[in-house]
């Protein structure tokens, strides 16, 4: 029997590929027969400036708005965003943390420190895994498909099939990529995490 409701939360800085990987979720799930409801804040994100969506899956969804304290996972594209919305998780909530570090402005002008600590705490209250999306995703071929690669652990979290995931990943990519984002895919679904 399927879960009734996951909630999901994203949140990056612009560039990082957030609005497709909100795209193929909602996909994926509508093809395997559930109700979705999404929204993305996206304004900031020319400026390399933070960026966040909601998307909710199950029988019958009617709003994409996240009540405090009821998201299922959290998909942080940079650890700050991470600290940001870890208050909308559920206390046995999931954080999928890509530790690759975008340096805000003021941290850049070293008018504030970087919230490591406070980052390095959130594994005391949420079930985290933490990978270097960054990284892997230029040993399988682009930096670009860092965000598959995270949308490869979230797939294990939520009951879609694979093939469902794997047709939405090559309707939403170009072409000549396809096979680096299958990989990509493939690379954070085995991922055991940190």
């Amino acid at each position: 029997m399927r879960k009734l409701t996951t909630n999901i939360m994203l949140g990056g800085v612009g560039g990082q590929g957030l609005i497709l990987m909100t795209r193929i979720i909602c996909q994926a799930a509508l093809k395997d027969g559930y109700d979705v409801k999404s929204n993305d804040v996206v304004g900031l994100s020319q400026r390399g400036g933070m960026v966040w969506g909601n998307v909710r899956i199950g029988e019958k969804i009617y709003s994409p708005n996240i009540p405090p304290g009821d998201a299922d996972i959290l998909v942080s594209m940079e650890p700050i965003e991470a600290l940001r919305w870890s208050s909308i998780l559920k206390k046995d909530g999931k954080i999928i943390l890509n530790i690759k570090r975008f340096y805000p402005t003021l941290v850049q002008q070293e008018k504030y420190e970087y919230p490591e600590e406070d980052i390095e705490n959130l594994k005391s209250t949420y079930q985290v895994t933490e990978i270097n999306a960054f990284e892997e995703a230029k040993n399988i071929g682009k930096k670009q498909v860092s965000n598959v690669i995270l949308l490869g652990i979230l797939a294990k979290h939520i009951d879609i099939k694979m093939d469902t995931w794997k047709d939405t990943i090559k309707d939403n990519v170009p072409y000549k990529s396809i096979e680096m984002n299958l990989e990509a895919f493939d690379y954070g679904y085995n991922y055991q995490g940190k």
